[in-house]
């Protein structure tokens, strides 16, 4: 089996950027859609873990009041951003603007959602501020794209 990350070239896109990296269809004509959320420039910088993992718990919450029928959301282990699955075919820019408002969320956020040893199997490994400030950062890179 062909691993789609691998046939891109990293050295050739620019960060932050959303790219739908995949479209199944089931058996019974079920539509899956996986996003690249990449937030960090390949090769060049890595979000700290605690920072990511503060990144999951309040993205894996904000994008799901942005987004139908989402199915996942999962830390890169490159820590250069996210995937995430959602049934259907939404629009790249329908993402991105998700991602946008939710990153806007993360920067007015007060704590972290699930940051306790019953809902978290790392709890004492999180970071709000670093997430924000991680958040401010991928907002002004997307602002800078446009």
């Amino acid at each position: 089996m062909k691993v789609e990350s691998f046939s891109m070239d990293h050295t050739k896109v620019k960060a932050p950027f959303v790219r739908k990296c995949g479209v199944l269809t089931g058996p019974n004509g079920d539509v899956v859609s996986k996003f690249d959320l990449r937030m960090m420039q390949p090769n060049m910088a890595a979000i700290p873990t605690g920072a990511l993992h503060a990144m999951e718990h309040l993205l894996a919450s904000y994008l799901r009041d942005e987004v139908e029928n989402v199915i996942d959301l999962s830390p890169m282990g490159c820590r250069t951003g996210f995937y995430f699955i959602v049934w259907g075919e939404p629009s790249i820019e329908q993402i991105q603007t998700a991602l946008c408002n939710a990153l806007q969320r993360i920067v007015n956020a007060t704590e972290v959602p699930a940051a306790n040893e019953i809902q978290c199997g790392n709890y004492r490994d999180l970071s709000l501020f670093g997430a924000q400030e991680y958040a401010k950062l991928v907002l002004k890179g997307f602002l800078q794209n446009i």
